[in-house]
């Protein structure tokens, strides 16, 4: 064994998240390299306005990162710095005429059932202000498989198709 080889599953996830950082260039986003519990993060961001949000701005942001193994415990934490994070990055005023929308997703080749089923159960909010909707990838087999909630949340809820768009997107 090559001590110097890097893990098979550690290859798939840079590669995934390389592929994201591409992704999310490509369609105009903001990208940076914060960290989170010392492991690199692509963040991507953007704003949007359109006629039909009533001159809303929306801003997404987009967190990944790649982790050994998901587990449910793991997805909350990441998912609750994750909005932490947009709080604090976010342009203008929360509330009327602002909205803010999440996409926290992490990345491996190992993801537990109670992880999925959590990211697919609801959106999360976070102060009224911030709509996440977390993600996990599941980066085995001849494509990556993507769970996260896909329904209508009340508060943001004119927004769902764009941010559905965008996650379909950066995350095929």
């Amino acid at each position: 064994m090559n001590p110097h080889a890097t893990e098979p599953t550690a290859d798939a996830a840079a590669t995934y998240l390389t592929e994201l950082h591409e992704r999310l260039t490509a369609d105009g986003c903001t990208v940076t390299l914060p960290h989170w519990s010392d492991r690199p993060v692509v963040t991507g961001c953007r704003a949007d306005r359109k006629a039909r949000w009533f001159g809303t701005k929306a801003e997404l942001f987009v967190f990944a990162t790649a982790v050994p193994e998901i587990d449910a415990a793991t997805l909350g934490e990441f998912t609750a710095w994750a909005m932490r994070y947009a709080k604090n990055l976010r342009g203008g005023k929360p509330g009327a005429r602002n909205a803010a929308l999440v996409l926290p997703a992490l990345v491996s080749t190992r993801v537990r059932p109670e992880a999925a089923q959590w990211a697919a159960q609801d959106a999360r909010i976070l102060d009224t202000t911030l709509i996440s909707r977390p993600l996990t990838v599941e980066t085995t087999g001849p494509a990556p498989r993507t769970t996260m909630y896909r329904g209508r949340v009340v508060w943001g809820g004119m927004f769902t198709s764009h941010v559905l768009q965008k996650a379909a997107l950066y995350f095929p």
